[in-house]
């Protein structure tokens, strides 16, 4: 069935791939260039749009690295949207793929490319004849133009960053809304809108509170919760099974092929706030057409139904004003996170078998048992399947708990932009190390 939509993919603009091995310098510079022309697209307003507008998904909002009232409103959401449905359909063998190989993986990539472009115009639709994103009347498809517009260029900034910088420009987008959230929210000097005269960062604010004779040392939780979640993302990041390793081709050669705890690495958390965005989502359009049957919206809120119980709290004061609705969402927020980790991993590349496979054509033995595939998966089977699930479920406790301390960013931005982050600076470190010694690329395989 994917093969009878090649035309079309090559219809779909992409971004060409280097001809040679960027060097270090050179995916510095792009990714910085990306970067900057992110946060210029976060400050184009979009033209038509009601002084009215309510941010609906406000709690989801470093999640998806867009900015509100702009023409990437819809930041990665489309693109993350279009990897859950592919990655069920492929985890459900609805879409009989091995993405080991080749061809079926260029056809993965042009279909989540395809998808994320429908769904770039179908949630910028939604958003504003639902009302979500009210528009002035006249000016509707106006807005929605925008927004497509802005979706698109989002796609193809996250293709240069995969293909000529570091990392993914998902990653780089939601660290960059986070860290200009954490920013702010902390150092804002400017009068709050809901208290005039009163500064809207945290540490003005306290300072204003404790010049004015009433301090309130609550107003800090957030700023203690955001150093709490990053020192426990840290120190988790770091944990790892390591697996001794001997080379059958070098003599004396041994090493350790590291197993991380979060081996998922933090997309079962992208995952999952993306699918509940989108449960957010199709409660509107449902009610919109007269048919609630996810939930009541009233104000960009969701206030009873399947969207309410699944809509992020952001207050420890509602574990004592609706513990049910806590209890809920923490139950689906973990479970979806145990499910995306299995599938990414499985998806990714990063399976047993798959790494079984890679171990042993490396010429690589494990002390004590033969040289053998089989060997090798069987040792993995007893640890990364295991790592998989408490991983998954760790980051998703971890993200749930951080956003009910309303942690700056949002926990779960927090909890992403540390790992991200990490990640980011395990790549740069290898890849200046093996600019400055290129005979590492030719062991690496590079």
């Amino acid at each position: 069935m994917l093969e009878k939509l090649q035309p079309i993919f090559s219809l779909i603009p992409q971004v060409k791939s280097p001809v040679h091995r960027m060097p270090f310098k050179e995916k510095i510079k792009w990714t910085g260039i990306i970067l900057v022309l992110y946060f210029f697209l976060t400050v184009i307003p979009l033209y038509g749009l009601s002084t009215t507008a309510v941010d609906q998904f406000a709690s989801l909002r470093a999640v998806l690295a867009g900015s509100f009232g702009s023409i990437i409103t819809l930041g990665i959401g489309p693109i993350v949207t279009a990897s859950i449905i592919l990655q069920l359909l492929v985890g459900g063998n609805l879409l009989k793929l091995d993405l080991s190989k080749p061809q079926d993986k260029a056809l993965f990539q042009g279909t989540q490319k395809l998808l994320a472009i429908i769904f770039t115009l179908f949630e910028a639709a939604v958003l504003v004849y639902t009302g979500a994103l009210a528009a002035i009347p006249g000016y509707q498809a106006i807005v929605i133009a925008q927004i497509f517009i802005g979706g698109i260029l989002i796609i193809f900034l996250d293709e240069v960053v995969s293909k000529w910088g570091f990392g993914s420009g998902v990653g780089l987008f939601i660290v960059a809304g986070v860290a200009q959230a954490i920013i702010v929210g902390t150092f804002n000097f400017l009068p709050s809108a809901a208290s005039p005269g009163v500064p809207a960062g945290i540490i003005p604010q306290f300072i204003y509170r404790l010049a004015t004779g009433s301090p309130d040392f609550s107003i800090l939780i957030p700023i203690f919760a955001t150093i709490i979640v990053f020192l426990v993302v840290v120190y988790a990041e770091s944990m790892r099974v390591e697996i001794p390793l001997s080379s059958g081709r070098v003599k004396g050669a041994r090493g350790k092929y590291p197993l991380r705890f979060i081996y998922a690495s933090n997309m079962p958390v992208i995952l999952t706030s993306a699918l509940l965005l989108n449960v957010q989502l199709f409660a509107t359009l449902f009610q919109k057409l007269g048919f609630p049957i996810l939930g009541t919206i009233s104000n960009g809120q969701a206030i009873s139904g399947v969207a309410y119980y699944l809509s992020t709290p952001t207050s420890l004061s509602i574990i004592l004003t609706d513990p049910l609705k806590v209890l809920i969402y923490g139950i689906v927020f973990v479970g979806a996170c145990i499910l995306f980790a299995w599938l990414w991993v499985e998806l990714s590349g990063i399976g047993p078998k798959k790494v079984a496979g890679d171990l042993h054509r490396m010429g690589m033995q494990i002390p004590g048992f033969r040289s053998s595939k089989a060997q090798f998966e069987k040792i993995l089977n007893k640890y990364i399947p295991t790592i998989t699930i408490l991983g998954g479920a760790f980051v998703g406790l971890l993200a749930f708990g951080a956003d009910l301390t309303s942690a700056l960013g949002g926990g779960t931005g927090v909890l992403l932009t540390v790992g991200i982050v990490y990640r980011l600076y395990e790549e740069i470190a290898q890849e200046q190390l093996m600019d400055m010694h290129p005979m590492l690329r030719k062991f690496l395989g590079d």
